[in-house]
């Protein structure tokens, strides 16, 4: 089979499966609330960041899209749908190809804009505060989120498929993304910028100062996570049986 088709039909099971746009419904609303509220924080500290202040609803609103891409996954290894999409694509790697996509393309626009809406949003709550950003920092957060966001969502699709269970990807993700973000926090120059999170969201940043990763490198470093979860997924779906 080509796979043109092989991607209508994956698309149309996630369009069908009520739960996934439920996500990336859930990862708008998520992270567009969180920006507002950090949109009227203190702008006084000296380390103030307006930029990855008024795209911080990300690291909450990451979590739908983490779910989205697992749940889309480990939807296939209840009551036999594997077996069932293997058998009008035997060709695995084909197919996994074509769900990755279906989980890529939604997972960037819905990324796209939501980090838009959260940068609006919360520039109005900061005023003042967020005049010095420029246009091509504006942009360049905007589209760098939208491309995160997409990562991650592929990170857990490469994982579900690895561990062949959405709860047991979620409970590994979701745990490791609270640790990085809120026990790890700022601290830079270490192990944790290469973190498949942390280093992504340094393309949200408006300054770099001390940290080993820029904005495109970061998020090239979530990419090469993302690579080795879907082709650890991969292998593992070539290798056991549906």
């Amino acid at each position: 089979m080509e796979l043109a088709p092989v991607v209508r039909s994956e698309w149309l099971k996630i369009r069908t499966l009520r739960s996934l746009p439920g996500t990336l419904l859930a990862l708008f609303a998520a992270t567009t609330a969180f920006s507002a509220i950090a949109g009227a924080s203190d702008t006084s500290d000296p380390g103030f960041d307006p930029l990855f202040t008024a795209l911080s609803g990300v690291i909450p609103g990451q979590i739908a899209a983490v779910s989205f891409g697992a749940m889309a996954v480990s939807s296939e290894f209840r009551s036999g749908a594997l077996r069932l999409s293997l058998a009008a694509v035997p060709r695995r790697g084909r197919w996994f190809a074509a769900k990755a996509a279906v989980i890529a393309v939604p997972a960037l626009l819905v990324g796209w804009v939501t980090a838009l809406a959260a940068l609006l949003v919360a520039r109005s709550g900061l005023g003042p505060a967020a005049d010095g950003l420029g246009t091509a920092e504006q942009v360049r957060a905007v589209v760098g989120c939208g491309v995160y966001l997409m990562l991650m969502a592929l990170l857990a699709a490469g994982l579900a498929a690895l561990l062949r269970s959405g709860t047991a990807t979620l409970s590994l993700l979701i745990p490791f993304i609270l640790v990085v973000s809120f026990v790890i926090g700022d601290a830079t120059g270490t192990v944790a910028d290469f973190l498949p999170d942390k280093a992504g969201q340094s393309v949200l940043r408006q300054t770099h100062d001390g940290a080993s990763l820029g904005p495109w490198p970061g998020l090239a470093v979530t990419a090469l996570w993302a690579a080795a979860a879907l082709l650890a997924g991969a292998w593992s779906l070539r290798r056991r049986d549906a």
